[in-house]
């Protein structure tokens, strides 16, 4: 009781002292660093929290299955959620680049191949200064000054190679390594998600991570909103995202989204409550309590120790 009170009385006087530290702020130019860094902070409050043991008793021995596409540098390479999280999974790596596929862990499926919409071979055109930024689609020099690339810089986004790619589906590619089902995915592959996706046959993942060029510097990639309408037809709603790399507009150019079932669907619905531990699971990891509890209450999930997590996300 001493603490909600405490607390209560912090986030009043908090109120009433940040416009004064604003305008300090302004003056001294460090209000959009001082808000980008509490963003980023408030993002991934909960990773301060651990839930290892409450994942542990949903689980007992079974793993998360996970298809990672674009997995340079290995399984959550990006640390999107705290790597003491990794163990619950059992992961399938994709990256056709050799080298890059060179550097992540032989103890888990690799898959040397690129994912696309159909079997076929495709251009991946390489950038060796900045091998993240290889993609099924050329860059576009005169794009980059939205990206806030300095033009010292542009030198750094040259293709340096063309590399012919044999491609194939998701449902192909799991289906030979019989694999009957996938419950997370990942893709990170420079503007060829809306393909891959297009891939998905009829895998149903609980959770999906994708990366969305809301302004994209590569030549013919899809809308993002294309993207959006495409995940939303296969009955999947975004729940969050984060704006990533940088840019001259006021909105991100490039942002990391997470998709779940509907759960205001009928097949959304059985979809969780058919893998309600692995959901649960993958929401806890992800630092999604509040969303969690929502939809727990919405299509009666019950877990006490749940209940009693508090979210440290601040709006």
């Amino acid at each position: 009781m001493f603490e909600k009170r405490f607390f209560n009385l912090f986030k009043s006087i908090s109120k009433f002292i940040l416009p004064y530290f604003y305008k300090m702020m302004l003056k001294l130019k460090l209000s959009r660093r001082v808000i980008n860094y509490l963003e980023n902070e408030s993002y991934f409050s909960n990773k301060y929290q651990d839930f290892t043991n409450i994942i542990t008793d949903m689980l007992q021995q079974k793993k998360i299955v996970a298809l990672d596409v674009g997995a340079q540098g290995g399984f959550n390479s990006d640390n999107f959620f705290p790597a003491k999280y990794n163990n619950f999974f059992r992961y399938i790596l994709v990256e056709p680049i050799d080298g890059d596929s060179n550097k992540v862990k032989r103890d888990e499926i690799i898959i040397t191949k690129g994912l696309w919409s159909k079997e076929e071979k495709k251009d991946l055109y390489i950038i060796e200064r900045r091998p993240g930024s290889s993609s099924m689609f050329k860059p576009v020099e005169k794009k980059f000054d939205i990206h806030n690339i300095k033009l010292k810089d542009y030198k750094n986004f040259e293709i340096t190679n063309t590399l012919e790619v044999d491609c194939n589906t998701i449902n192909n590619l799991l289906k030979k390594e019989d694999q009957k089902y996938l419950d997370y995915l990942k893709i990170d592959t420079q503007g060829a998600e809306l393909n891959i996706l297009k891939g998905l046959g009829a895998y149903r993942p609980l959770i999906i991570k994708i990366e969305a060029h809301i302004y994209s510097m590569y030549e013919g990639v899809p809308s993002w909103d294309k993207l959006l309408n495409y995940l939303y037809d296969l009955n999947y709603i975004a729940i969050d995202w984060k704006g990533i790399g940088g840019h001259n507009t006021r909105i991100p150019a490039e942002i990391d989204m997470i998709f779940i079932p509907n759960f205001d669907t009928k097949e959304g619905e059985e979809l969780i409550k058919l893998n309600k531990e692995k959901f649960m699971s993958l929401l806890l990891i992800f630092g999604q309590i509040n969303i969690l509890k929502v939809i727990m209450k919405r299509i009666n999930l019950h877990n006490k120790e749940i209940d009693k997590i508090q979210d440290f996300y601040f709006n």
